[in-house]
């Protein structure tokens, strides 16, 4: 690569540059964030034309500025520097780290993007960012099953070592979070807001535990509100940040098949986790797998995959050939035999499971609030059930 080239290559000018920034330094780089009509793209083209160094851009005159927008050339010639504090001072509030494309401790595969984020607001341990990750994403809507699954799998995988990133989304997000959070890796949650703000609300108490036990995430400044453009872009770190992703439900319409897409696009491998056919949920993860996602049926798979890339990164604490640990044995009686019978893995109506099983309305609805209080039966909308993966015995 000649000079030439380096110097028009923030990215690699970052991998050589492996330090923290001081406060002045870091000022340059906060101010360039907030200028107005830029974004990443513009940012690292700025920044590919001075070397890797913001500074130079905040003069009255820099060749750079030709054609920039006018609100950017005005901000670059005077910028808002209390907007920049508040900045630094959200840094202060202690387990929280700002980093620049140009420090040591930016992760390097999100290096490898076309668009790499330019700055990172990184609350908790920021070395988490740099360990082998595996994103998993899906529907905010889940059905009962597919959240379970999607906790599962983040239990057993963390078991294994991988860090399971996700966005702190209602449904499989916030699902894959909590698995993860009971196994022995950290989670990381990239979020689409400024890291002072928890979206959605009601997972503010997830959000503070990931941080003490992981790592939240946000190339946007403190501040910065859910705005619904915000959250596409979001994605990209989340399978930038990856080896791959498992998509476990997604509809066609998704914000997780961007994220799968992307992940494509950027070399990393694409799970997908296939579902009924009469389930809206699991046509977006067939459309993956017949696009060339890999079918997963058990974290052996995922795992199977990425050993050659991983190697020893990855540790195999218990088993998982299955997706859970076995479950114990149910002895079940004529009725509930019947029942079982019954029910599908897709939510079936009430009156239908009357109907196949042949038992009352009354001992039906017992019937199902107990195998439901056991595990064995999951509620979902529309008063309609579904069979989970624990499983019973017949009699003999």
């Amino acid at each position: 690569m000649s000079t030439q080239e380096k110097s028009e290559d923030p990215t690699q000018q970052a991998r050589e540059g492996a330090c923290e920034h001081s406060a002045d330094q870091l000022r340059y780089w906060l101010a360039l964030l907030h200028t107005p009509g830029l974004g990443s793209r513009g940012i690292n083209r700025l920044l590919g034309v001075t070397g890797g160094n913001p500074q130079p851009l905040f003069s009255t005159q820099h060749p750079a500025h030709k054609g920039l927008k006018q609100a950017s050339i005005d901000w670059l010639r005077d910028p808002d520097w209390d907007r920049v504090e508040q900045d630094l001072r959200w840094q202060e509030g202690g387990n929280r780290a700002i980093l620049t494309l140009a420090d040591g401790r930016y992760p390097t595969l999100l290096k490898e993007l076309e668009d790499p984020p330019p700055l990172l607001f990184v609350q908790g341990d920021p070395a988490i960012l740099d360990m082998p990750q595996l994103a998993i994403v899906g529907s905010r809507n889940p059905t009962p099953s597919g959240r379970q699954t999607a906790q599962e799998f983040a239990r057993f995988l963390s078991q294994a070592g991988l860090v399971i990133t996700s966005g702190l989304a209602a449904g499989i997000d916030g699902a894959a979070h909590r698995g993860a959070l009971q196994g022995s890796t950290p989670t990381l949650a990239v979020t689409g807001t400024g890291l002072d703000r928890v979206y959605p609300a009601r997972h503010r108490d997830l959000a503070h535990q990931i941080a003490e036990q992981g790592a939240l995430v946000s190339e946007l400044p403190p501040g910065t509100p859910p705005l619904p453009a915000n959250f596409p872009r979001r994605n990209r770190i989340i399978s930038g940040l990856s080896v791959g992703t498992l998509v476990v439900e997604a509809a066609r319409q998704s914000g997780s098949l961007i994220t799968a897409r992307l992940a494509t696009e950027q070399g990393r491998e694409v799970f997908a986790i296939p579902g009924s056919i009469h389930n809206p949920l699991a046509r977006g993860c067939h459309a993956l797998i017949r696009q060339g996602a890999k079918l997963v049926e058990t974290a052996d798979d995922i795992l199977e995959e990425l050993a050659p890339l991983l190697g020893a990164q990855l540790e195999r604490t218990e088993p998982v050939s299955t997706v859970k640990a076995e479950p114990e044995a149910r002895l079940w009686d004529q009725e509930y035999q019947q029942l079982m019978a019954a029910l599908d893995f897709d939510p079936t109506p009430v009156d239908l499971l009357i109907e196949r099983s042949g038992l009352t309305a009354d001992a039906v609805s017992s019937m199902l609030l107990l195998l439901e209080l056991e595990g064995f039966v999951s509620a979902a909308p529309g008063g309609r059930y579904c069979r989970t993966g624990k499983m019973g015995t017949e009699p003999p």
